[in-house]
């Protein structure tokens, strides 16, 4: 079941519980960063985190499920939610620079990501070094599901993101390098830009 409401200015609650997971998350697109995140699984936690802080966006998220199988359900349930909340929270989408795009390096991993709040889901994933997707991070977090997480939240959220590792060696620089360069993207993305009057689009929707 899922139950997902939208609040004043563009913020948005979801509460969604399967037989495999149970969520909470609520955002602030027009915050500062500000997050209390406890997915249950500690490495997600510090990508979310640091996913919030990066966007400005204020989220709240809480998450239990069956880790005792795989890490996999509630990541991706938690992704799903947040993609849920932020098309909700984006409403009709007046005013937005609607596209936004970012290079961020940590240490030596980079990662360039471009974003379209286009209302047509759309992901391009690529770079990775070879195995990356096999690493175990933080003894929970499988490398193969950053890709994942970014497919849910792209799919729900109804947005166009690329996503290009440049270089990296270290796995948990590979991952956090492009959630912060997803961050810095959407932030740019969602901002109001003064110049724009209406929708952003030729047809008028997105």
């Amino acid at each position: 079941m899922t139950e997902i409401t939208p609040g004043q200015g563009r913020t948005a609650r979801l509460e969604r519980a399967t037989s495999e997971s149970s969520v909470m998350v609520e955002i602030n697109l027009d915050g500062t960063g500000v997050s209390t995140i406890d997915t249950s699984v500690p490495f997600y936690d510090h990508m979310l985190t640091a996913l919030s802080k990066h966007s400005l966006i204020d989220m709240n998220i809480k998450a239990t499920g069956d880790t005792h199988i795989d890490a996999h359900h509630t990541v991706e349930d938690v992704a799903i939610s947040i993609g849920e909340v932020l098309k909700v929270a984006l409403g009709n989408k007046a005013g937005i620079r609607r596209f936004g795009e970012a290079t961020i390096p940590l240490d030596e991993a980079l990662a360039n990501a471009v974003v379209d709040v286009s209302g047509r889901p759309y992901l391009v994933h690529g770079g990775e070094p070879a195995g990356q997707e096999y690493h175990l991070i933080g003894g929970h977090f499988t490398g193969s599901l950053t890709r994942h997480v970014f497919e849910a939240i792209t799919l729900h959220a109804q947005i166009c993101l690329h996503m290009t590792v440049i270089a990296g060696r270290d796995p948990h620089h590979i991952v956090e390098a492009q959630f912060k360069a997803f961050a810095r993207a959407l932030r740019s993305a969602i901002e109001a830009d003064p110049r724009v009057t209406g929708i952003p689009s030729t047809k008028g929707l997105l």
